[in-house]
């Protein structure tokens, strides 16, 4: 089964920094799909918002435009841990962030709503 652990969530003020991880297990490769990784985040009453994507095999990366220009994305050597670096940090980052994992086949990357594997998530607080 595929697993997925975050950590790396608190609590910063504005303008500060986070950088969450995800370490994952049970991923098995294939030759005719690839394994994405992303980073999602969710309000109290809000949906759950895609934020960045990375590609397991190659690194490549896309991001939603509220992380553009403040969040990276990246993987560790291994490919088992993938990493969020947050930088000015603003109020309205504050969520639940999640890690997710699945498979995609063709070209690109694929929709953040067709992510099936999730982590706990983990709290990060950014105050004014």
């Amino acid at each position: 089964d595929v697993q997925l652990v975050e950590s790396g969530g608190g609590s910063v003020q504005a303008g500060g920094s986070l950088r969450l991880s995800c370490t994952i297990s049970g991923i098995t490769e294939g030759d005719d799909y690839r394994w994405f990784m992303a980073w999602f985040r969710q309000t109290p009453g809000k949906e759950r918002e895609g934020v960045a994507q990375i590609e397991r095999n190659d690194g490549s990366t896309t991001y939603t435009e509220s992380a553009k220009g403040r969040f990276t994305i990246s993987q560790d050597e291994t490919k088992n841990t993938v990493y969020l670096q947050m930088n000015n940090l603003k109020p309205e980052d504050s969520a639940m962030y999640y890690c997710a994992a699945d498979r995609g086949k063709g070209m690109g990357f694929i929709g953040f709503e067709n992510f099936g594997y999730w982590g706990q998530g983990t709290q990060v607080t950014v105050s004014s």
